[in-house]
């Protein structure tokens, strides 16, 4: 059982960051929000205990994890290169997605569904060993924000 001291409280996206998204971008980055913050476990490097605010955006073309809580704040700055391509992949079967949801057959979406997963697994692996010695992570908790990663605007 994780510590309950080392979770999410609250997350923003920071809006300038973000980029401009579909009805179903959106609904997917609110139910990443809203199951995060129900079920978590974050541990930033050096912390005693949460619960903590995270606020993701983009500065100067890295990923910014501005994160607060009690006698804690710290910003973390990851290079976006080993995300680039996961996250193209990534939105790249999710179009295709929402698009089978509307107009495939059921054994379309099924494979689509499969081939999203395994690619939204590649991406918060890929997470969690850019955070690697910064802030622990559980699987979970690494999809939910590869999720809300993959909504900042890349800019660059």
């Amino acid at each position: 059982m994780s510590d309950p001291r080392h979770r999410l409280q609250s997350v923003e996206l920071d809006e300038d960051s973000l980029a401009p998204a579909s009805r179903d971008q959106d609904q997917e980055r609110q139910i990443a929000i809203f199951d995060l913050l129900e079920e978590n476990h974050f541990a930033p490097e050096g912390a005693d205990g949460g619960p903590y605010d995270l606020r993701l955006s983009l500065i100067e073309g890295r990923l910014a994890f501005d994160i607060t809580g009690a006698g804690y704040q710290r910003r973390h700055l990851l290079s976006l290169s080993p995300l680039r391509a996961v996250v193209k992949d990534y939105h790249m079967i999710c179009e295709s997605y929402f698009e089978a949801i509307r107009h495939a057959t059921p054994q379309k979406i099924e494979t689509l569904d499969m081939g999203r997963r395994a690619i939204h697994d590649e991406g918060s692996h890929t997470l969690q060993r850019r955070l690697a010695g910064k802030v622990e992570t559980d699987q979970d908790t690494a999809r939910r924000l590869f999720t809300l990663i993959c909504a900042l605007h890349w800019r660059g």
